[in-house]
């Protein structure tokens, strides 16, 4: 779809505020006192979360590829997928459009924040933090260092797999190399391959056509089903620097009386969703062009 850059950078802010508005009150109904989802679980976390990621990426691949996070962003333009002229501006787009989502799912949650009255629990339905943090039961001492550590292994590890998959997806199997594959073997097994043939067509209607990256769509959200069910223990999964900053900052400039007592926004941790996914992201990027260029 050839369209303007400023409605490409549109698309990627409104994007990530579908991302966190689905996938955040996933986790609001699931956590927040008084939610009929209330137990939902950390499972149906994970399909909310998928189908959070779907939604965008069926929306608005064809506009602006669906980065929907900084992470793929810098890590796509490090590999040379993607020019760095854009960078800062999609990057903007997606954290404006993540506060924006979070401030959404405060709006339909409000009542139930109230409710909970936790600012621990309600921090859970705005960004991530690691189950490593409390303090020792016979010292008392904090364990940050081991959280931040554990967080960003985690965060690293998931987004390689992550930006990995989505390369992979997009361009080994729904994309045009995995087309070219199928039309050199026939010919090879000497068949007659023209555009008039019914297999062609077949596999032209989901060359790069919406069939094919609505299929790729179901297999990314289904990707992160399996993510955020694999690497959610530890952190949350937070795997997007925009899903996670966006909404602290929310958190942080919301009044006691929306998020309960006891409110810290841990800015100690905030660093690790975002350095540690754009590092995994970057390392990927790279390792896919290594292997396939």
């Amino acid at each position: 779809m050839d369209v303007s850059w400023m409605t490409k950078y549109l698309a990627e802010g409104l994007g990530t505020m579908l991302l966190v508005l689905l996938g955040n009150s996933a986790i609001a109904g699931a956590t927040l006192k008084g939610s009929k989802n209330k137990g939902f679980g950390a499972l149906g976390i994970a399909w909310g979360y998928g189908i959070a990621i779907m939604v965008p990426v069926l929306a608005f691949a064809n506009v602006s590829g669906a980065h929907i996070n900084p992470a793929i962003t810098i890590g796509l333009a490090t590999a040379g997928y993607f020019p760095w002229a854009h960078v800062a501006q999609y990057v903007l787009a997606q954290v404006i459009g993540a506060v924006i989502g979070q401030l959404l799912v405060v709006a339909i949650y409000k009542e139930y924040f109230a409710k909970t009255n936790d600012g621990a629990i309600a921090l859970g339905a705005f960004a991530t933090n690691n189950a490593l943090d409390a303090p020792n039961e016979v010292t008392g001492e904090s364990n940050h260092g081991k959280a931040i550590f554990n967080g960003f292994v985690n965060e690293v590890i998931g987004m390689f797999v992550f930006v990995f998959g989505i390369l992979s997806f997009t361009t080994n199997f729904f994309g045009a190399e995995s087309i070219k594959w199928m039309t050199d073997y026939a010919q090879k097994q000497g068949a007659n391959v023209t555009s008039s043939d019914t297999v062609s067509q077949i596999w032209a209607s989901v060359s790069g056509a919406s069939s094919s990256k609505m299929v790729g769509a179901l297999a990314i959200g289904l990707m992160f089903v399996g993510l955020v069910a694999a690497f959610g223990g530890p952190t949350g999964a937070a795997l997007n620097p925009a899903r996670d900053l966006g909404p602290r900052i929310v958190y942080s400039i919301l009044p006691q009386s929306i998020i309960g007592k006891d409110k810290d926004a841990k800015w100690w941790y905030a660093w690790v969703p975002v350095v540690a996914t754009i590092i995994g992201a970057i390392i990927a990027a790279t390792v896919f062009k290594l292997m396939f260029k």
